[in-house]
């Protein structure tokens, strides 16, 4: 069952790169007290995920923080390294929070993982977006069938 609108986020930890190297992080760390503006992606320097998801982002930064979004937050079953990797590289540092998930609980503990092995990635997160207001999902945004509308950052836009 995945999670649904008016639900908790489950408890959970990520990695995020800094300058000290990789820190954990948990959920309370990153959403308590914060209006949040999450979404997914299935890997990092895949080509959706690099075109067009995290760049929408990247570039509305200011419109949903205009909104009342404390900050953006992305997610993908990658490891820091390469979450960190591919945030300097598309100019989103400083923009969007990369938190790497990077043996895929998070994605399990909210139901929205994904078996891409036909590609040769194993299990990853659906692609979803979501506003999440202290630590409750406030909006959810699943993709389906492989789709980029629902989860981009104009649609989240649109429901502020």
């Amino acid at each position: 069952m995945s999670i649904s609108v008016g639900d908790k986020l489950p408890e959970s930890t990520f990695m995020e790169m800094t300058a000290n190297g990789p820190e954990p992080r948990s959920t309370e760390d990153v959403f308590a007290g914060k209006k949040i503006a999450l979404f997914a992606v299935p890997g990092a320097y895949t080509p959706t995920c690099s075109a067009k998801h995290l760049p929408g982002f990247v570039e509305r930064q200011g419109d949903l923080a205009a909104k009342g979004v404390d900050e953006i937050v992305c997610t993908s079953v990658n490891d820091v390294f390469v979450m960190g990797a591919w945030s300097s590289d598309n100019g989103a540092d400083g923009k969007v929070r990369m938190l790497a998930d990077g043996n895929g609980a998070f994605a399990a503990a909210l139901g929205l993982e994904m078996d891409a092995s036909g590609f040769g990635m194993g299990q990853r997160s659906q692609r979803y977006s979501m506003l999440v207001e202290d630590g409750t999902v406030k909006e959810l945004n699943v993709e389906q069938g492989g789709g980029f509308e629902v989860s981009s950052a104009d649609y989240l836009l649109g429901q502020l």
